[in-house]
């Protein structure tokens, strides 16, 4: 098997989900960070980029926990 499908598989299972849960969730440090200084500069236009950015990283977490979820239920599945 080569080393590139073995990274598409990876990003598929469980922990390779978790690692992008993870990721995406350290992402948010640097968007409170982002939120701080705009509000302490008082820059709406800032403030607007830092939500929208949280938002998008609180999407893509919560497909992620989705897709670890599917995995429990094929798990499931496939002991029957």
């Amino acid at each position: 098997m080569s080393a590139l499908k073995k990274a598409k598989g990876f990003k598929k299972s469980r922990p390779g989900l978790y690692l992008s849960i993870g990721t995406s969730l350290f992402g948010a440090f640097g968007v409170v960070k982002q939120m701080q200084l705009a509000r302490r500069e008082d820059d709406r236009l800032q403030l607007l980029d830092a939500v929208v950015s949280g938002a998008a990283i609180l999407t893509s977490v919560a497909i992620l926990v989705r897709e670890v979820r599917r995995l429990d239920i094929d798990d499931v599945l496939a002991d029957d």
